[in-house]
């Protein structure tokens, strides 16, 4: 008889625990999805600039190789611009990032020494991407003491639109939640001096 009362407080007492236990995943599931979708999401992101920056650096470094002469006409551009969009494009390819239909580009606008190509197409997020190859950018070089000097480069500046996941777990979990959520520009440029 005793040793059926301490199997029945036992039973009941692991019964308690898994009920327990159930409680306790039940809380702590949603936070643990959130965390790893948000570690996912922003690593994402951090992988993304990465790989822009290192387009943009290619752009940058390829175009100061290139001669500055005729820069001055906007449409149709030079052809060394039209390189300088190409080795980009193919950065971002060779990488696994969607160009969004940058090769078929032609820039939109521009001034002098600045071109600015627009992308959307290809299932691009909201926003797209945009190249903003300048050649004629400047900037001052302290070279002594007192002297300076205006240096002449080359600068690729890229904005390219990351749509976040973590706003759809947030959705998901508590859909009377008011989280900001969508798209964000992720923004990166290089400068290199121009060696003509």
């Amino acid at each position: 008889m005793a040793k059926e009362r301490r199997s029945e407080k036992l039973g009941s007492r692991l019964r308690a625990d898994e009920g327990a236990q159930l409680i306790e995943l039940a809380v702590t599931l949603p936070l643990l999805v959130v965390m790893v979708v948000g570690v996912f999401d922003f690593g994402g992101a951090y992988h993304l600039k990465q790989n822009l920056s290192g387009a943009a650096r290619e752009g940058a470094r390829y175009a100061s190789s290139l001669p500055t002469a005729g820069l001055g006409r906007v449409s149709p551009p030079p052809d060394s611009v039209t390189a300088i969009r190409d080795v980009v494009d193919a950065y971002l390819t060779a990488n696994h990032i969607n160009d969004c239909g940058l090769s078929t580009k032609s820039p939109a606008g521009g001034v002098s020494f600045e071109w600015i190509y627009t992308a959307t197409g290809g299932g691009c997020p909201t926003g797209g991407l945009i190249l903003d190859i300048e050649r004629g950018y400047t900037f001052t070089a302290d070279i002594g003491a007192s002297q300076a000097v205006r240096v002449i480069s080359t600068r690729v500046t890229i904005t390219y639109s990351y749509k976040w996941q973590f706003g759809n777990v947030i959705d998901l979990l508590a859909p009377s939640a008011n989280y900001a959520k969508g798209v964000s520009q992720i923004k990166v440029l290089a400068v290199v001096p121009n060696m003509d």
